[in-house]
């Protein structure tokens, strides 16, 4: 899966739950809430005043390191 900006909360956290741990650093705290899952990840960022790009690419960080870790096995 591709995750975008344009990726819904509840699409990244059913692909990968450690996104979440993520998006808790970067001061998204409500990332279980019901009405946040259907919002990209871009209109969260605008709700929390953070940017996407910055977020994004923490996302792609941690999923980069994962994988990394994963062919090291």
């Amino acid at each position: 899966m591709e995750i975008t900006k344009a990726t819904t909360m509840g699409e990244m956290l059913q692909y990968d739950m450690g996104i979440a741990y993520v998006l808790m650093e970067a001061g998204m705290h409500c990332v279980g809430c019901p009405s946040s899952i259907g919002e990209s990840l871009e209109e969260a960022c605008m709700v929390h005043g953070l940017n996407a790009d910055e977020v994004m690419a923490n996302i792609q960080e941690y999923l980069n390191a994962k994988k990394e870790s994963e062919q090291a096995e």
